[in-house]
């Protein structure tokens, strides 16, 4: 907030400035046009100037030709907003409106439509919107620091989740307020945010998309957590199979921070999977109760490393050279 107040006050000086040494009329206009320019992004800045200005536009050519038909009246003001509003709403560009406004009620305040009213106008445009946009281009702050913090947050409450997670099937009576998992969703949608502005900053190609797919990767897995908790909920007894998961939950909770998809967890489900089909039925009710909701649990762990697996960095094979890594990874 505080660099965009800094960029937007000299935005404000640069284009009255230029305005004023030009010599055109309402300087301060072109300002008040500069403050309406600065976004947050380049991406936005570029696109709002364009729809202002196109905005702009349509209300300097439908102001001035009712104002040449009917005259310099306060209801044509209302005629002009009744047209030309619902005009950009269709054309989805209202976000030019109030500039639009404000270059229609100079033609009103001067009491004159002829080309040179026009032509000034357009002039405080051309001023305004594009220092703004200049601004807008010339910096934006990166978000690289914010982003990693964003990720290294996220793995560390994941990690906590796990662990806790963990130690309820091994201790019924362990008991876990949950707040990590209200932390991490917001840290999923900060780091999202920031994602999406880093890459709006791009110009050129559109910026890498590695961001926004890692934290979209997390959003899906932070839906997989809240399943594995509904089940683990159901898991009333201690059971040794429930040992057995926690285990691979300790493993999964130190491999989540990892940049690679190692396949270790994968590979130890699978054979619990497998060593599942060797044990006896269940002899009573509850336990039938508490190990499906297991087994299901192992399921949704399943997918949950599914979901890392895809959108994860693959570890390069053993046999590898360094020189061979380091192609791989480029």
């Amino acid at each position: 907030m505080g660099l965009r107040v800094l960029k937007t006050a000299l935005a404000v000086v640069i284009a009255m400035y230029l305005a004023h040494v030009i010599g055109i009329k309402s300087p301060a206009s072109a300002g008040l046009l500069a403050i309406l320019g600065i976004e947050v992004t380049k991406r936005k800045g570029i696109q709002s100037a364009l729809h202002r200005i196109t905005a702009s536009v349509l209300a300097l050519l439908i102001g001035s030709f009712l104002f040449m038909m009917l005259g310099f009246h306060v209801w044509v003001v209302s005629a002009f907003i009744l047209i030309v509003f619902p005009l950009l709403h269709r054309l989805r560009i209202t976000e030019g409106a109030v500039t639009g406004a404000v270059v229609m009620l100079h033609l009103f305040a001067y009491e004159s439509a002829g080309w040179d009213a026009v032509m000034n106008e357009m002039r405080l445009l051309l001023i305004g919107l594009g220092t703004a946009t200049i601004i807008n281009i010339a910096y934006m702050p990166k978000a690289d620091k914010a982003i990693v913090a964003h990720k290294q947050r996220i793995e560390a409450l994941f990690s906590d989740i796990f662990v806790n997670i963990a130690k309820h099937l091994r201790d019924k009576t362990f008991i876990w307020d949950g707040k990590e998992l209200l932390e991490v969703s917001e840290e999923i949608e900060e780091g999202t945010g920031q994602a999406k502005r880093s890459m709006d900053n791009t110009l050129i190609f559109g910026g890498d998309p590695y961001w926004r797919v890692y934290f979209y990767m997390r959003g899906e897995q932070l839906e997989s957590i809240h399943r594995m908790i509904d089940l683990v909920a159901q898991v009333y007894q201690t059971l040794p199979q429930g040992e057995w998961v926690a285990a691979i939950l300790e493993d999964i909770s130190q491999t989540v921070k990892e940049e690679y998809y190692t396949g270790k967890a994968e590979k130890e489900l699978q054979e619990l999977d497998a060593r599942y089909k060797q044990l006896a039925l269940p002899t009573s009710r509850e336990e039938f109760e508490v190990r499906s909701a297991i087994l299901q649990l192992n399921r949704e762990l399943m997918h949950y490393l599914s979901i890392a697996k895809k959108q994860k960095k693959q570890r390069p094979e053993a046999g590898l050279t360094l020189k061979d890594i380091s192609i791989f990874n480029k």
